[in-house]
């Protein structure tokens, strides 16, 4: 059976290669898309920012029928402040037959080019938000969600991010179960509420270059159960509590209150994803007082509680249903 989406991928070169290569694959393991990678010159490639031209692209002139999907991307081309008169002319028209509209990263400033932002609520690369409110104040820039909804213009964060869209869109149109049969596919999770800041599971881990704060990271995903103080920390990699306090706020940004919850927080991330365990359950082998107090750490660190994040990811939602 003929895929019955169509999606078309397009950007102002040189493009990010993950931000086409991400959706793409995404869009193609789904099985129900056809995916169109346009470009916005006669040639028929599309050029990346690593010298690898995408080939076989379809030139935007000749596409001028209903698009499902059209997805803008980002990339040194869409950075520049200088737009192509004739590509910002062409998303202006074909956003006016296309289902819904979506850029990745920096695609953001096409779309604010061809005043599509106008409005809108809208996010881009962490890096870049200020800028995207300067340079179209009309829009809504919203810096920390990793992507936002506004009618039928779809925006997200930093390059991944458009993998996260890109499972999100899928699951809106064809449900959950596909959506995380993709994810599990890929190797990867589904989409998460909350901020740019939070960006994936045990990211928190991951940026810290000091080598005795990363072995007492360890230390502590095996001990969130007992009770973290700064002291006890502290007096683990021989430090005063007020050097630990220094090295903490440096290496992650957050006190050292602030990383103990953060880290029990992804700890319960993780088992509300890949398990069937109980709230009350998972709030005990995280080190919370009881599923209230989990609760509300979630809320304080994620934006979201611990019952809705489940609900979110653990339980399908029907075809078509909005994301929030």
């Amino acid at each position: 059976m003929p895929p019955t989406r169509s999606v078309v991928i397009v950007g102002a070169p040189p493009v990010h290669l993950l931000d086409v290569a991400g959706p793409l694959e995404v869009f193609a393991t789904a099985g129900d898309y056809g995916v169109i990678i346009a470009t916005p010159g006669p040639e028929r490639t599309l050029q990346t920012h690593r010298r690898l031209a995408l080939t076989e692209a379809v030139p935007i002139q000749e596409l001028d029928s209903p698009i499902d999907t059209l997805l803008v991307v980002g990339g040194p081309g869409a950075e520049t402040g200088i737009y192509d008169s004739a590509l910002v002319a062409w998303l202006t028209q074909a956003a006016q037959r296309a289902r819904r509209v979506a850029s990745i990263c920096t695609g953001a400033f096409l779309l604010g080019a061809a005043g599509l932002l106008d409005g809108r609520q809208v996010v881009t690369h962490w890096r870049l938000c200020d800028r995207l409110a300067r340079d179209f104040p009309r829009a809504i820039v919203r810096p920390d969600p990793i992507f936002i909804r506004d009618g039928n213009i779809y925006t997200s964060a930093g390059i991944s991010a458009g993998i996260d869209l890109s499972l999100a869109l899928v699951e809106e149109d064809l449900g959950h179960e596909v959506a995380l049969r993709i994810a599990r596919t890929l190797v990867m999770f589904l989409v998460r509420p909350g901020g740019q800041s939070q960006f994936s599971h045990m990211l928190s881990h991951q940026a810290v270059t000091s080598r005795p704060l990363r072995e007492l990271q360890v230390w502590m995903l095996q001990h969130l159960r007992e009770n973290l103080t700064v002291e006890k920390l502290a007096d683990r990699i021989g430090m005063s509590p007020r050097h630990f306090t220094r090295v903490c706020l440096r290496e992650t940004k957050m006190n050292p209150g602030q990383f103990v919850d953060r880290m029990r927080v992804e700890a319960a991330q993780q088992l509300i994803d890949s398990s069937d365990l109980g709230l009350k359950e998972i709030a005990d082998r995280c080190g919370f007082r009881n599923a209230d107090a989990m609760r509300r750490t979630f809320s304080r660190v994620l934006g979201v509680t611990a019952g809705q994040y489940k609900e979110r990811f653990r339980r399908p939602r029907p075809n078509g249903a909005p994301m929030s």
